[in-house]
This record gives structure tokens, C-alpha cells and sequence, in this order.
């Protein structure tokens, strides 16, 4: 377990390194820090992760996690690629499927082989026969690999909307 400490560790310290920078609105009115080519590579992986589970495919989203990923969500914690896409995955998948999510904000730097990308967003559909409104709150850290940028670290958090 010392490795999601280590993990911890160097978030805080990349965060620590990350320059104040100019923010951009993009076409769909989202806000964007401006960030390096790297931490925008890293926001491709983060975003290609959200479009497989927008499909409904989340196997095709565990893809992009590294096999140590650790997931945090609603309290829970799921502590390798292979325990969420065999538990949470699917369910993602349905639900991100049937609920559209737009993106507000988002931030992300990215120093070496390791990046952070922080994203806020506004879910709104029905679910279920019943009506989502949320704010969601997103953090993850990310490692390049020969492969590309694998996430190793998800923190998602969320709230009724106002």
C-alpha cells in the first residue's frame, strides 16, 4: 500500500511545481488552464477514458488505466485495473451511457513521466426513471508508459446541483 502514498506524495508535489497560468475558454464554454503539450496528451488519455465509458464500453475504458490504478469513489475504493473493471466499470459505462456529463473546468500539469489533470463538470439526464442534476469534481494522476499515458489514480467526488 505504500505505493498510493508514494502516489499522494507526488501529486502534492506536482502541484506544489504548478505555475499560476491563463485560462481559455474552449467552443462548448468550458474553462481551460493553459497547460503543457504533455499535460494536454495526458487530458487526451482522461478524455478518450470518458468517451469509451460515454459508449457504454467499459472495458474499453479499464484500457486506460494502469494495472495498480486505484479508484476513489463515494467513500469507496477500488484498488487495481482489474478490481474495477470486474466491479464498477459496467455500471460506469451504463451510466455515463444513458447521462450526458459537460465539462466546466479543467486544470492538469504534467512534470516527466508524471501528470495530474483536475476536470469539473455538470451531469444532467434521467437515470433510471429519476432526474440527475450533479456537479462532479475529478482528479487524476496519470504515468506515461511505452504505451501512452495510463491513469493511476481516479478521486471522483459529487454533489446535487443548485
Amino acid at each position: 500500500m505504500i505505493r498510493n502514498g508514494v502516489q499522494l506524495v507526488l501529486m502534492a508535489s506536482l502541484l506544489a511545481m504548478t505555475p499560476l497560468a491563463a485560462s481559455a475558454q474552449t467552443g462548448d464554454g468550458a474553462v481551460v488552464a493553459a497547460m503543457s503539450s504533455d499535460a494536454q496528451d495526458a487530458a487526451k488519455t482522461v478524455d478518450a477514458f470518458h468517451a469509451a465509458l460515454d459508449k457504454g464500453d467499459g472495458v474499453a475504458a479499464a484500457a486506460f488505466l494502469s494495472e495498480d490504478a486505484l479508484i476513489y469513489e463515494g467513500g469507496h475504493a477500488e484498488r487495481s485495473k482489474a478490481e474495477y473493471a470486474s466491479h464498477h466499470a459496467g455500471a460506469d459505462a451504463v451510466y455515463a451511457a444513458a447521462v450526458p456529463s459537460k465539462l466546466l473546468r479543467r486544470s492538469g500539469f504534467a512534470n516527466g513521466g508524471m501528470a495530474w489533470v483536475a476536470s469539473e463538470a455538470r451531469t444532467t439526464g434521467v437515470y433510471k426513471d429519476k432526474p440527475v442534476d450533479r456537479v462532479t469534481t475529478e482528479t487524476m494522476t496519470l504515468r506515461k508508459t511505452p504505451e501512452g499515458w495510463r491513469i493511476t489514480h481516479i478521486h471522483w467526488s459529487s454533489r446535487a446541483a443548485r
